[in-house]
């Protein structure tokens, strides 16, 4: 059975991996923050938002009650958003490789690192691929990591990120492809 799964995980991970990567032009665009409430720590380059807290990056839109963002010496951002106990923290990104794909997801927390552009998703977490309004693919799981460089996903069934036999269990969705034209 575990290897089973393994090998289900490793073929969505390809099925998923084929598309456009998240939008280029995002990573040179400043990160600009609305929120209700900012405290800053000087010292340990430390912002934290709270309240209606909306982050955006060029395409990039996060949603959240509280934002964590952390700068590195060498100037990289680290934000960790946290939802309500009413309301998961989400994200939206515009993807390279045409007019209208995007990438959505939610969770209680993610965590996402602008240097390796990779989300992490803790806790009830979904990830959509999107034409448009229409979603591509969909999977739902504790822990969800998303490279939006590669557009690879990994999928567990507990928010530490390791797959344990009595966890739940994750659900994906691939929508049929079929050539255009037919």
């Amino acid at each position: 059975m575990k290897r089973f799964l393994r090998i289900s995980l490793a073929l969505a991970g390809i099925l998923f991996s084929a598309g456009a990567l998240a939008e280029k032009a995002d990573a040179d665009k400043p990160t600009n923050i609305e929120a209700n409430q900012m405290s800053y720590d000087d010292l340990k380059q430390i912002n934290t938002f709270i309240g209606n807290v909306v982050l955006t990056r060029g395409t990039l839109l996060m949603k959240a009650d509280k934002v964590i963002v952390t700068t590195s010496p060498a100037g990289y951002q680290f934000a960790t958003l946290y939802g309500t106990s009413g309301a998961v923290a989400t994200f939206r990104q515009k993807r390279d490789g045409g007019p209208n794909l995007w990438i959505e997801g939610q969770a209680e927390r993610i965590e996402y690192d602008a240097k390796t552009e990779i989300a992490k998703l803790f806790s009830h977490a979904k990830l959509k691929r999107l034409d448009g309004d229409k979603p591509i693919d969909e999977v739902e799981g504790e822990f969800i990591s998303y490279d939006g460089r590669s557009e690879f996903f990994n999928v567990a069934n507990s928010p530490s990120g390791a797959s344990t036999p009595s966890s739940g269990r994750i659900k994906v969705i691939i929508q049929p492809r079929t050539a255009k034209g037919q």
